[in-house]
């Protein structure tokens, strides 16, 4: 899976942190526009006294107004600003990663779980390469995996026991990334003033079948960039169209 959307550090190398004090802000929406494709219920492959029969598929979920949730909205580009530090918690809960999208930049603590009292094998690639691949058997266990994400990419999940259970983790280069809510809306603050490229990026959504495993295929992931301006201390708005 190649990085999409992502860029490498600019010539200062790795990414600084500063006092952001003139910072702006950039806010906007994600709304899928036409008809949405029909997506299946995934089959599950085994503890179905746990997990159940069938999940529902997460790649493409759309809010009342067509808000799409899950979308990443990463600001491109910027070596220098605020701390980023957050705790993430990629959870295996009720057989489904939760979040199914997430986002992780350089500071934040990120961990791996498991909520359910079956085996869970947590395996994730960037490309076709092993970032980490981890068996959780145990309810309530958790490893932290915060530097085996040091590499900006796109990191594809799924899990080893169970075929329906798949997620993604955007791993940026700066911590001016977010992932929009369930109305499709995002908010990134305390940006040094600039102009900017802004990419949304979004997990393909349109079924391709299965694979030998049975696991659900779908098309290409999607990304969309556009230019914005942040003056200081004001908000801009971008808004994005998925299709």
């Amino acid at each position: 899976m190649a990085a999409l959307g992502l860029v490498a550090p600019g010539p200062g190398g790795a990414y600084e942190i500063m006092a952001v004090a003139d910072g702006g802000a950039l806010t906007g929406t994600v709304r899928f526009v036409g008809a949405p494709p029909t997506l299946d219920p995934i089959p599950v492959n085994k503890n179905r006294d746990v997990c159940g029969e069938t999940k529902p598929s997460e790649s493409l979920v759309l809010g009342p107004d067509h808000g799409v949730k899950g979308g990443v909205v990463m600001i491109e580009g910027v070596t220098r600003g605020k701390k980023a530090g957050g705790d993430v918690t990629l959870d295996n809960h009720k057989c489904l990663f939760v979040a199914h999208v997430t986002a992780v930049s350089p500071g934040d603590r990120v961990h791996v779980k498991n909520s359910d009292p079956v085996l869970h094998n947590t395996h994730a690639f960037l490309g076709r390469t092993t970032v980490f691949n981890l068996a959780l058997p145990n309810k309530d266990q958790t490893i932290d995996v915060t530097r085996r994400l040091s590499k900006p990419g796109v990191v594809r999940v799924l899990c080893d026991a169970h075929t329906h259970m798949s997620a993604w983790i955007l791993v940026h280069d700066n911590p001016y990334v977010a992932v929009t809510d369930t109305h499709g809306a995002f908010r990134i603050t305390d940006v040094p003033p600039g102009t900017y490229r802004v990419t949304l990026w979004h997990a393909g959504f349109r079924p391709k079948g299965a694979d030998k495993d049975g696991r659900p295929l779908y098309d290409e992931p999607r990304t969309v960039t556009k230019e914005v301006t942040i003056a200081p201390r004001t908000v801009a708005t971008v808004d994005f169209e998925l299709r």
